[in-house]
């Protein structure tokens, strides 16, 4: 095989690899103050920590709709939380408890600490959507 037949088998399997589109409906917010922000994860490691994707949506009859689209097919996970005083991060208390409203995909919480990647992760195989509840 030429270089050029490399490099173009290389580039028709990038071409060939099926990406999705993952929409996520957030809904139960206490009000429209503030944004949402919403994290894609690609890992369990930095799960909660580094983001995939992530982005940041405003707020009307006390929900939103985001949309990550050209996401490849594997094992993901999703966080949001709802910075109602629009400071651009989760509040906690003194103890570290969150003080606004957050969720993950799967609906999983966090016992003693924050959710687990194993409870939040999901298989993305086709297009998806996903209702996270506040």
């Amino acid at each position: 095989m030429t270089v050029i037949s490399v490099i173009s088998f290389i580039s028709f399997q990038l071409e060939a690899q099926e990406n999705y589109t993952i929409t996520i409906n957030v809904v139960e917010a206490d009000n429209d103050k503030g944004k949402m922000f919403i994290a894609l994860y690609n890992s369990e490691i930095g799960f909660l920590e580094t983001s995939y994707k992530g982005t940041m949506s405003k707020i009307e009859n006390k929900k939103c709709t985001v949309t990550f689209d050209e996401i490849p097919q594997g094992t993901y996970a999703v966080s949001i939380f709802h910075d109602e005083n629009d400071n651009g991060k989760l509040d906690t208390s003194f103890f570290g408890i969150p003080s606004e409203d957050y969720g993950c995909s799967n609906d999983a919480k966090g016992f003693m600490g924050p959710p687990q990647w194993s409870d939040a992760k999901f298989e993305l195989k086709d297009d998806k959507t996903l209702t996270i509840k506040l």
